[in-house]
């Protein structure tokens, strides 16, 4: 979600009101998630989309310049056959929720750009925080952060408090939606925006499987951080996606580095001098997932020894050793793909069971 912010700053240079509209619910297969956001400008200028163009992006340009014109915004909903669903990008029929909202780019004082500004803010400090919309009135807005603070109101007590645990459960699984909130015995449409630093994947050791691990979680939209005390190992011909190569003591750098929600640690050095330290240094910190490439009987002997260390029991259990899920891996990319699947799985708090073992 972080393009939000950019494209407010880009399009305050070029117009002075624009709608933005935001899909808010999807219902069959869309090629775009909940928070999609399209701009239309006072002046004709698009950018973005809430699917990949055809007559639902016509139609959002068309109800974008009413809710202009009106100075008003405005929720709808578009139904789409099996023809015009796979002109959008849908692979079946189905129907989308989209709301739009006018913004005026050129003042401070717009409400809404300085609810964006004030997520920004904390986006930059590596947390989350959720914009809470009542869709039956759109101004009715209610900002949810990460731990727990609230600001503004959705119009009623009763709903602010049902909010509340929604926002911290989707900040978990990263994902906006729309939830009906019980409010009085009936209910309320309710969207939930999430924001978030862009999750960083850091691994230690610039091994074989680190290889196909970045560039596995490069395609995932994961920021990648390899570090590495070998210059030969940690090369740009050998991780060409990754978004920073670092070079020294691992121990020493792992102190140096921001751990958050959105951080996923892998260990794969498989190294006790490097591993040891390392694990240290990131047990208490903050990383949603700490996954340790190693035999389980290796990664006993070097959890025991951490207990034995003085380490709490608690923070030893984050430790996912052996990393990755049993999928039967084999090759080096196989084991990229099961320890990118645990780490997802855990930070959603979800299983990794079979979709269809699902109730």
């Amino acid at each position: 979600m972080e393009e939000v912010f950019s494209q407010i700053e880009t399009l305050s240079k070029i117009e002075k009101r624009a709608a933005m509209a935001t899909l808010v619910a999807t219902r069959g297969t869309a090629p775009k998630k909940e928070g999609a956001k399209m701009w239309v400008g006072d002046n004709g200028h698009i950018m973005g989309s809430v699917t990949i163009g055809g007559c639902v992006d016509a139609r959002v340009i068309e109800e974008s310049e009413a809710a202009l014109n009106a100075n008003a915004p405005r929720c709808f909903s578009i139904s789409l056959g099996e023809e015009d669903a796979w002109e959008g990008g849908f692979t079946c029929a189905g129907t989308i929720d989209v709301m739009i909202e006018p913004v005026n780019l050129t003042g401070s004082e717009d409400p809404l750009v300085n609810l964006y500004r004030t997520v920004r803010g904390e986006v930059e400090k590596g947390k989350c925080a959720v914009v809470v919309t009542l869709l039956a009135s759109p101004s009715s807005k209610l900002l949810v952060f990460e731990d727990g603070r609230q600001s503004g109101t959705l119009g009623a007590s009763e709903l602010d408090r049902a909010a509340q645990p929604v926002a911290l459960e989707l900040i978990q699984k990263r994902a906006s939606r729309t939830v009906a909130l019980d409010s009085n015995q009936s209910f309320s449409k309710v969207f939930f925006e999430v924001h978030g630093p862009t999750p960083t994947l850091v691994v230690f050791g610039a091994g074989h499987v680190s290889m196909p691990l970045v560039s596995l979680a490069k395609a995932l939209g994961l920021r990648t951080v390899v570090v590495d005390g070998r210059p030969r190992f940690a090369t740009r011909e050998r991780f060409p996606d990754a978004d920073e190569l670092l070079i020294g003591i691992p121990s020493e750098i792992a102190r140096t580095l921001a751990y958050t929600s959105s951080t996923f640690v892998v260990l794969a050095a498989h190294d006790y001098k490097y591993d040891i330290p390392v694990l240290k240094a990131v047990l208490n910190t903050g990383a949603s997932y700490i996954g340790m490439l190693s035999s389980k009987r290796r990664g006993e002997a070097i959890l025991r020894f951490l207990s034995e260390s003085g380490v709490d029991a608690a923070a030893l259990e984050r430790v996912r050793v052996p990393t990755g899920l049993d999928i039967g891996a084999a090759t080096a990319g196989e084991i990229a793909l099961s320890i990118l699947a645990e780490a997802v799985a855990v930070k959603a708090s979800r299983p990794g069971t079979p979709l269809r073992e699902r109730e």
